[in-house]
């Protein structure tokens, strides 16, 4: 009986309380009614319309008309601001049809466009998840190696890591370890030698100009370099004239000042075995690589990867060998003719490839047939935001291709070419390649290439 005249007191008393609160509440706010049905949901967000997710397998949407397409590519392909010899080609990613082409089988300098060639042989050859590690080695009591793996990004005592994506490898890191791994074994005195074997023959291709590296386009092609190769981080001249001996000085000076004692002499040699491993950084994975390379255009990342495509193609690791794998791994993605590269990056002026095969190429980055070679367009600059193409594609004929529009551009003298691939306005995903040769207005012929770009993103 106390438990139920408890239970009914207080009963009384909270109803008593929700009586004040809901008379405060009126004195408050008024007489207005108290709702007693569910706050209404917020409004759903208005979806923002934007291209479709390029990564996928072309949509349903019909094919563009080719003679439509035609009439119009052809009309700007006629634009006298080009100059030159232009030729190019649109393809369908999903049947591979050609739906657009004028001289798609003729060989020009492709410049930077050179690099989707090495994006893909890079994919398809070394893999995609592989990383390239710089290491030190043992080889006797005292005495260590500094191994170059070939990994050109690996970031010196200088630079800001914030200034790296992907994020590098750092020699810091590396000296760090060792000295710590040193330490352990009871050695604070070493004799310091450098082994940049990994790559061989010339550090420069056939077909550059004498003036690539002393301007700063590119450095000395090397298995062991910092900073790219440059003498102040992310500043493209000076170029170091000697990558592995800057290198190897950097890390004597970091493991002195982590307490190991470095000889004066630093020398470089050919370890004859392997020894005993004592510290190593590794690169991030070559799609990253490849991704970075293709946004930013890097020169000497692509060499880099090139010499690795050889490597692992099991040919000499030369400009020569490089050129052998190449073509292998490529006959093995069904391209066997329009390509003949000297270099990885493009800087040669040697090299010779057609609209039709770099459309290709592109078609095949895109495939869901060749996952492996996908970061072949996630690296790819978007029009009018990202890498080589942030700037463009702001006004005139091409602005509306700004964000739709994903390419690789090439830029030498009296060359620009442009090879991407775009959703047309139905929703279908198409490859393309524009090349001209012999420009003599570089600004007009960009401008042209860009609109050639848009026309066949609103293609319908």
């Amino acid at each position: 009986m106390r438990r139920e005249r408890w239970v009914v007191v207080a009963t009384l008393a909270l109803l008593q309380m929700f009586v004040i609160a809901a008379g405060v509440y009126l004195v408050v706010n008024g007489t207005e009614r108290i709702p007693i049905q569910a706050a209404a949901p917020k409004p759903a967000p208005t979806p923002i319309v934007t291209a479709p997710p390029v990564l996928v397998a072309a949509l349903d949407g019909p094919l563009p008309a080719k003679s439509t397409l035609t009439t119009l590519l052809r009309d700007a392909m006629g634009d006298p601001g080009i100059g030159g010899k232009v030729a190019g080609t649109v393809i369908d990613t999903e049947t591979g049809q050609t739906l657009f082409d004028e001289g798609s089988t003729t060989a020009l300098t492709p410049a930077s466009t050179t690099k989707v060639v090495t994006g893909a042989a890079a994919l398809a050859s070394i893999g995609a998840d592989v990383t390239f590690a710089t290491t030190v080695v043992q080889t006797a009591p005292g005495k260590i190696v500094l191994v170059g793996g070939g990994d050109p990004t690996l970031a010196g005592p200088k630079a800001d890591p914030r200034d790296h994506y992907p994020r590098a490898a750092s020699l810091q890191t590396l000296a760090s370890r060792t000295a710590k791994a040193l330490k352990a074994a009871g050695i604070k005195s070493v004799t310091l030698s450098y082994d940049a074997s990994l790559f061989q023959g010339p550090v420069t291709a056939p077909g550059w100009k004498p003036t690539y590296v002393p301007e700063g386009s590119a450095s000395p092609v090397t298995a062991l370099a910092i900073d790219e190769g440059r003498v102040v981080p992310r500043q493209d001249a000076p170029r170091s004239a000697n990558p592995p001996a800057d290198a190897s000085r950097a890390f004597g000076d970091l493991l002195a000042k982590y307490g190991i004692k470095v000889g004066k002499t630093i020398k470089p040699v050919k370890t004859a075995q392997p020894g005993q491993e004592l510290a190593r950084v590794e690169s991030a994975p070559v799609y990253a690589l490849v991704e970075r390379m293709l946004t930013e255009s890097d020169n000497d990342l692509a060499e880099a990867l090139g010499r690795h495509v050889a490597i692992a193609e099991k040919q000499p690791h030369t400009y020569a060998g490089q050129a052998k794998a190449y073509r292998a791994v490529l006959t093995r993605l069904g391209i066997t003719q329009g390509v003949e590269v000297h270099d990885g990056s493009g800087l040669s002026t040697a090299n010779k490839i057609t609209p039709a095969a770099l459309a290709k190429l592109v078609a095949l980055g895109a495939s869901p047939q060749h996952p492996q070679l996908h970061s072949l367009i996630s690296g790819m600059p978007v029009a009018g935001f990202t890498g080589t193409l942030h700037g463009r594609y702001g006004d005139g004929d091409s602005k509306a291709g700004a964000g739709l529009v994903r390419a690789k551009t090439g830029t030498l003298d009296g060359v620009n070419t442009l090879t991407g691939l775009v959703h047309t306005a139905d929703g279908r995903l198409l490859s393309f390649a524009f090349m001209a040769n012999g420009v003599t207005d570089p600004g007009k012929t960009v401008k042209a290439l860009d609109r050639l770009a848009t026309l066949v993103s609103r293609a319908a």
